[in-house]
This record gives structure tokens, sequence and C-alpha cells, in this order.
């Protein structure tokens, strides 16, 4: 029952494509628009070119990983699984600590608390928070870290190339000011094309920068409150639904008690939820992608079947 670890999606091709091309685009313009016109000479085109690429270097490392790594694929079974007995079993699962796991049916096997089916990937995700075309994959308890890096190195490289490129253009303005009669009729044909490739590079800098720090943002959040989006918008069903309940219960009964809140992991401190998500060594490897022990929950690895008979 192997399967490719995602199916081809047109728009994940495209938005991977589109990703870089926009960063060797941004690159391209910074080196040859911007810092050889500006800084030439100085030990300040080095400086901030070497920066520059570094932040791009690491901004392609973490996109690679985060596209090339199993999100957290719930393994598929050798054989069907027969989930006719399923009810009967429902009391064993509890005795030995199996409660929360379900059954998928697009998949056709069991999967762990918290896992989710993809419909684009076909496979059901460990801690999924979301497909996000951008990778052309899920994002899940394996490649979150790599996606935020990712989103970090687009926000730095945004907002770096958004000040270099309005200080090139502030020198640019004082040049013309100072009044150079003599080159102004050679640099006329290239001016044009060279406030083009600024304002090019501008407006990506602040769609892409503002896109991702709203999506960092929510990642950092959907980390330290211990929900994905799904569950979060699941709970906020269930509190809908409590809500009306709750309306029509008091109508017929006034000292109605209070409904049960709903079912909830335990909550871990945010700092023991950073480190499952970034690993357990030092502050200063969470911004690099590399590999990192997969969280566990209890030191429970994941199989393709709970832990009790079928």
């Amino acid at each position: 029952m192997a399967a490719p670890r995602c199916r081809i999606d047109p728009c994940g091709v495209i938005c991977l494509l589109l990703t870089y091309f926009s960063v060797f685009y941004a690159d391209y313009v910074v080196v040859r628009y911007v810092l050889i016109p500006t800084f030439s000479g100085s030990v300040w085109c080095s400086l901030h070119g070497s920066v520059f690429n570094l932040i791009l270097l690491l901004l392609l490392a973490c996109h690679s990983k985060a596209v090339l790594s199993d999100p957290g694929k719930v393994p598929l079974p050798d054989t069907a699984i027969d989930f006719s007995d399923l009810r009967s079993q429902s009391s064993r699962m509890s005795e030995r600590g199996c409660e929360g796991w379900t059954v998928c049916s697009r998949c056709e096997t069991y999967r762990p608390p918290r896992a989710h089916h993809c419909r684009v990937c076909q496979r059901c995700i460990r801690r999924m928070d979301h497909h996000c075309p951008w990778i052309n994959n899920c994002v899940g308890e394996l490649n979150q870290k790599y996606f935020i890096q990712f989103l970090f190195y687009t926000g730095m490289a945004s907002l770096y190339s958004m000040v270099l490129v309005v200080s090139a253009w502030v020198w640019r303005i004082r040049n013309e000011r100072d009044g150079d009669a003599e080159k102004e009729g050679e640099e006329t044909p290239s001016k044009h094309l060279i406030v083009a490739h600024y304002i090019i590079l501008l407006v990506e800098s602040v769609l892409f920068g503002v896109f991702v720090m709203v999506i960092f943002y929510d990642q950092l959040i959907s980390i330290i409150t211990d929900e994905t989006p799904i569950e979060q918008m699941r709970n906020r069903l269930m509190i809908k639904d409590r809500g009306a309940s709750s309306t029509s219960s008091s109508s017929s009964s006034s000292s109605s008690s209070q409904l049960p809140h709903p079912p909830s992991h335990t909550r871990k401190p945010k700092l023991a939820l950073l480190r499952e998500v970034f690993g357990r060594g030092s502050v200063f490897f969470w911004f690099l992608p590399l590999h990192s022990n997969p969280p566990s929950v209890g030191g429970v690895s994941y199989s393709a079947l709970p832990d009790y008979d079928v």
C-alpha cells in the first residue's frame, strides 16, 4: 500500500516556481541595481551583499527542508484492517491508554490523536496544521520547524531588501539633485529600468513580508497555545454548539448547570511546547535548518496500529 509522498498539485508546483523566481529576482535586483551602483568601491557593498545572500541561502535551505521533509504521515498498514469490531474494542482502547485514536475512512487505517487527513496529500498527518501550496506539502509535526524558519527568513529578506532599495533610491535622488548634467543624458535610458526594478522589488517585498509575518505570528500562537488551526476551528464550533444548547435549555430550566467544556489535552509550559517543535538543544540551533528529534508524547512512537488487538 505504498503511496507517493504527495500527489502532483498544479497550484503547489506554480507556487514553488513563483517562490524560487521571486527569491532569485530579488537577489538580482539587490546586487545589480542596488548594491553595485550605490556602494561600489565601498566595503558596504561586500558586507550587504554577503549578509543578504546568507539570508537567502538560509531561506532556500529551510524551504527545501519543508518541501522534502515528511510532515508526519501516519504509517499505512501492510494489510487491510477489519473495523467491524471497532465498537467492541472501544473499552479496551481506554484501558490500554489509546484513547484519542480514530479511524480514517479514506486511508482505511487507525490514526493517533491530533492527526487529520489531508485531501491534497491523501494521507493522514500527525498534528496537521494546514496544507501549504508554497511548499507543496503539509505542515505537520515533523516539518513545522522548517516552515516557520522559512517564514522568518522570508520576512528578514523582505525587510532587508526594502531598506536597501529605499537607501539606494535616496542616494540616487541626492545625486540627481546635485546636478550631474553631463551624465544625465547617458543615464536616462537606464534610469527608467532601474526605477521599475525598484518599484517591483518594493511591491514584492511588502506583499511577501506582510503575508509571511502574519502566518509567522499565527504559527507561534498555534504552538504556544498547543492548538492547531483545525483544533481551534473545532473548539470554536463546539463552543458555539454549547452556547446554542445552553440558550435552548435555559428557557426550560433557569437553574441548569453549566455544560462541560470540550475535551482538551494537558497544557504544557510555553518553552516546552517551543522545544517540541524547534528541538531541545541550544536556542541558536532553532534558527538553523538542522534535524531535531521528532516530538513524542510520553516516548510513544506511532505505528500503523494502536496498542490493542484488532
